[in-house]
C-alpha cells in the first residue's frame, strides 16, 4: 500500500487536500515540513503532501528552502483547494468573542484573518503553532475560553464547535501543496488534471545590469508563459539570490532544453525542480 505523509497533525489544511486527492491509502502525520520531506528522502514514505503557496499570504518559505537547499527531491503533482477559515471553540462556549483570551493557529491562518481578529477580538493573545490542526489540538485540551483558526475538519477531529465561519479576509483564499515522490508513477490523484506546470532553479552568476531581463528574455521570444517568478536568498551572503520560476506547460525536449542551453550560455545554472500535473479541487 502506497504510504502518504502530509504536515500534520490531523484537521490540518494539508490533511484535507490528501483526503480529497487521494482513496485509502497509508496517511501518516508530520509534525513539521522537513520532517515530511526527510520521511519521502529516506524512504519512509512513499508520497509527501506539504503546502507550498497560499494566495493571500504567498510562499510558504520554508518548504521552498528546504527543497533547494536541504533535499532536493522532484515535485510531482500540485494540488490547489479553497481554503477556508472558521472561528472554532470548545462545546459550551457562552462568552463573547471581546473577551476570549487567547487565538490558537498557524501563522499564516492568523495572518489570513487579520481583519476579523483586528474587528472583534482586539484584546485576544495570537498563538502561533505549527498547524491548524495542532491549534485545534491545543484549544480541545485547554480550559477556559481560548479559540483556534481552523477548518471543519479540524473541528471535527477535536469536538470543537464553529463559532463563526469564513473568517478570512479574502474570499478567493487558496493553497497550492507539492505532492512529492522519488517515483511519480505511484502517484494516483482522483481527479482530473487542469493543466501542468513546470518548475525551474535558476541562479545567476553574478549581480550585473540586465542579468535577470535576460533571463526572462530566454522564455519571452519563446512565448512560455510564466506564472511566478520568485527570489530567494541563497544563503550565502547579502545580496546572492535565486529565482523559482514557473512555467505554464510541461518540460518538451525542444523549448526546455533551448533555454537551459541560452542561461548557461549567460553564466546560469538551471535545475527542473519539477514537470508536473495541477489539480484544481473543489472541497
Amino acid at each position: 500500500m502506497v504510504r502518504i505523509g502530509y504536515l500534520g497533525p490531523r484537521g490540518t489544511f494539508t490533511k484535507l487536500a490528501v483526503d480529497t486527492a487521494f482513496n485509502g491509502e497509508n496517511k501518516q502525520s508530520f509534525t513539521t515540513i522537513p520532517e515530511c520531506i526527510d520521511a519521502v528522502q529516506n524512504e519512509d514514505i512513499d508520497i509527501g503532501v506539504v503546502p507550498l503557496e497560499n494566495a493571500i499570504e504567498g510562499t510558504v518559505q520554508i518548504t521552498v528552502d528546504y527543497l533547494v537547499h536541504q533535499v532536493r527531491l522532484p515535485v510531482v503533482a500540485e494540488i490547489v483547494v479553497p481554503i477556508q477559515q472558521h472561528l472554532l471553540v470548545k462545546p459550551g462556549f457562552t462568552g463573547k468573542l471581546s473577551g476570549v483570551p487567547d487565538v490558537y493557529s498557524h501563522s499564516h491562518a492568523i495572518a489570513q484573518c487579520h481583519q476579523f481578529l483586528h474587528m472583534h477580538m482586539p484584546d485576544a493573545k495570537l498563538n502561533f503553532t505549527s498547524s491548524t490542526g495542532k491549534a485545534a489540538e491545543v484549544v480541545s485540551g485547554s480550559e477556559g475560553n481560548a479559540a483556534a483558526v481552523g477548518n471543519r475538519l479540524a473541528a471535527s477531529e477535536y469536538g470543537l464547535d464553529i463559532y463563526r465561519e469564513n473568517i478570512h479576509d479574502y474570499p478567493n483564499n487558496h493553497t497550492r501543496f507539492a505532492v512529492l515522490a522519488k517515483d511519480k508513477e505511484i502517484v494516483k490523484v482522483k481527479h482530473e488534471a487542469e493543466a501542468e506546470k513546470t518548475s525551474l532553479l535558476i541562479t545567476l552568476p553574478s549581480d550585473y545590469a540586465g542579468a535577470l531581463y535576460q533571463v526572462l528574455a530566454a522564455f519571452a521570444w519563446r512565448r512560455m508563459n510564466l506564472s511566478k517568478i520568485e527570489s530567494r536568498p541563497m544563503k550565502t551572503g547579502l545580496g546572492n539570490y535565486f529565482f523559482i520560476v514557473d512555467v505554464n506547460q510541461p518540460y518538451d525536449n525542444v523549448l526546455f532544453p533551448g533555454v537551459k542551453a541560452e542561461l548557461e550560455a549567460l553564466g546560469c545554472n538551471v535545475t527542473i525542480l519539477g514537470t508536473y500535473p495541477v489539480y484544481q479541487i473543489d472541497l
